[in-house]
């Protein structure tokens, strides 16, 4: 159950990292939503819902060929580690959002179709993150996989309707100190995770001892 609960964190920690900083679908969430309102911004926020679902298929796919080659698993794990640090840096970088109205028409939900299907950083999440934790986690219980995808999901399309909200409320809330302050603290939890991915990368290529 304790591990099960890791996994929840974990996933909640990363989609919440996803939803806060600064990105493709972030700004197109804060366009439209100053430029047609509340609704058509989270038009764009639940779009991850809709174009995920054949990346994280593909991705398993290729990663539970891989699953019983650790080596190719500890490359791929330190990968992860690489980008989960990236995202940490990303999240001490941010400065806030630059605020900007000027789209034309909404068509809010196939923007935000098109944006997060073109974005790299699904791909890159999945296959090199959300792939090897989901079959980690389905390896210890179905439970910890499912809790894992919820929390990442829940918090990663909440945290973009937050922002929506928050924007309608008021526009200077991309530039607080509490959007900074959430986002340090979301850096500090990716770069603690990013230690546990070095640490199972390093272990899969036999450098230190596996658990």
């Amino acid at each position: 159950m304790a591990e099960a609960l890791l996994f929840l964190a974990y996933g909640c920690v990363v989609g919440l990292a996803g939803g806060f900083t600064p990105g493709p679908t972030t700004a197109l969430v804060v366009a439209q939503t100053l430029r047609f309102g509340l609704a058509d911004g989270i038009k764009v926020a639940i779009a991850p819902l809709l174009t995920d679902a054949p990346i994280i298929a593909l991705a398993l796919v290729l990663m539970g060929q891989l699953v019983q080659v650790e080596p190719v698993i500890g490359v791929v794990t330190l990968l992860g580690a690489a980008f989960l640090i990236y995202l940490a840096v990303e999240s001490f970088r941010v400065r806030g959002v630059e605020l900007s109205d000027d789209m034309i028409e909404p068509r809010s939900l196939r923007r935000g179709f098109m944006v997060n299907l073109l974005n790299p950083h699904p791909y890159l999440f999945w296959f090199v993150i959300g792939a090897p934790t989901l079959l980690k986690a389905a390896s210890t219980s179905i439970f910890g996989a499912v809790l894992f995808v919820v929390g990442l999901y829940v918090c990663l399309v909440g945290a973009k309707i937050l922002v929506a909200w928050l924007v309608a409320r008021s526009r200077s809330f991309l530039r607080s100190r509490g959007y900074l302050y959430v986002n340090r603290l979301l850096g500090i939890a990716l770069a603690v995770f990013a230690l546990l991915f070095l640490r199972d990368g390093l272990g899969f290529l036999g450098v230190i001892p596996r658990d």
